[in-house]
């Protein structure tokens, strides 16, 4: 216990020295914070610019503008020409436009199809492009409902088919567990948290590289009396409570005064958040194990924390992946975190229903045990490059 205290302190005095720990840890987390729980603070983005250019000028054309800029997602913007729409559009300051073509009106009329062309930016951002998409496509549905709607009313036709026929069935949609659709809900769990992984891989990897680029690992290994398993025990303690704090600070914020649907127990968030810190750090040490340089290491950190966004599942589902991909998913203990998440948070299943993902995430703590001995060579005779 004491040569863990000294380790401990020791850190903690290293932390007072390099700005970068807690920059990394609570500087990160709180800044991502702050803009993902502000920017979808109404659940979802609103008033997205959408460009329109209009060269019927007819009172149909107008009616759909004027519908469009109504909806919550939309804000129409409008232009004279499909090159001012096209630059802006390219400039980032609208994420898609739309066409009206000339005799808009007098087709719909005379029941000629005509051809609205829509153009959506889905590279930057994807979400606002998405989102544009959609309201354009509700709004040319609603249109073509309502001008149908019309002509059969002219036709004599009774209300009741008339709905009959635009809307021959009508769908019953329930959101398990997010009930207002809010992208919020189910984004800003994952995306924080998956910073937060990010976070400690970096900032871990950057620990334990930076005793080999200071040459100063030959002086952890005398204070944990040449033991590397409790030198790398000893100096992960801190960081294993910091990101803990942040990781619980998250889960308290987002399930308590930002109401996100929590179905299951807070203690169960809580401890797949305590889980998923200590797997991080296991990938850490394992990867500074393997490769004991501190650039190489924090650079296979990032680019391994950055695909974890991917093989999670939040954004995309697994089963939709490539078969050669599918299996990915497997080494990355945020994935076994999201299953967590929506057996908890969403469906408020008990301990049987996501046991098996615990499991999991504790068995990454076996990966330190496969280079402990490849990092004591690295720290004890300090062969490794130390750029």
């Amino acid at each position: 216990m004491k040569r863990i205290r000294e380790i401990v302190i020791r850190e903690l005095h290293l932390w007072g020295k390099r700005p970068i720990y807690l920059l990394g840890s609570v500087g990160v987390m709180l800044a991502s914070a702050i803009f993902f729980l502000t920017f979808m603070s109404e659940g979802v983005p609103e008033d997205i610019p959408i460009g329109v250019v209009d060269r019927d000028q007819s009172s149909t054309s107008r009616n759909f503008i004027r519908q469009l800029d109504a909806t919550q997602l939309g804000k129409v913007i409008s232009f004279d020409n499909v090159s001012e729409a096209r630059q802006e559009m390219e400039a980032g300051r609208i994420s898609a436009y739309v066409i009206i073509p000339d005799n808009f009106d007098a087709d719909v009329q005379a029941f000629r199809c005509p051809k609205m062309g829509i153009y959506v930016n889905t590279m930057n951002p994807v979400i606002g492009g998405a989102l544009a998409y959609k309201d354009i496509l509700t709004m040319v549905s609603l249109t073509n409902g309502a001008v149908q709607r019309e002509v059969l009313r002219a036709k004599g036709i009774s209300e009741r088919e008339i709905m009959a026929r635009i809307q021959p069935f009508a769908i019953d949609a329930h959101y398990i567990g997010n009930a207002p659709a809010s992208y919020a809900y189910y984004l800003n769990n994952m995306i924080l948290t998956g910073i937060l992984a990010m976070s400690i891989l970096l900032v871990v990897s950057y620990a334990l590289a930076s005793e080999l680029k200071y040459g100063t690992s030959k002086e952890l290994l005398e204070l944990s009396g040449d033991s590397i398993g409790l030198a790398v025990f000893a100096k992960l303690i801190p960081y294993t409570l910091l990101f803990t704090v942040l990781g619980t600070t998250i889960q308290l914020v987002i399930f308590g005064p930002l109401h996100y649907p929590l179905r299951g127990s807070i203690w169960a968030m809580l401890l797949a958040t305590f889980l998923l810190v200590i797997a991080y750090e296991a990938i850490a040490v394992f990867i500074v194990s393997m490769v004991p340089t501190l650039r190489l290491s924090v650079c296979i950190s990032a680019l391994y924390s950055v695909l974890g966004f991917s093989f999670a599942g939040f954004t995309l589902p697994i089963s939709s992946l490539p078969a050669a991909l599918r299996g990915l998913s497997w080494i990355y203990p945020l994935r076994f975190y999201y299953r967590i998440f929506v057996q908890v948070a969403l469906f408020g299943t008990g301990f049987s229903g996501w046991w098996i993902f615990v499991v999991a995430l504790l068995a990454f703590q076996f990966l330190p045990l496969l280079g402990l001995k490849r990092l004591y060579g690295a720290y004890k005779y300090q062969n490794y490059p130390r750029n």
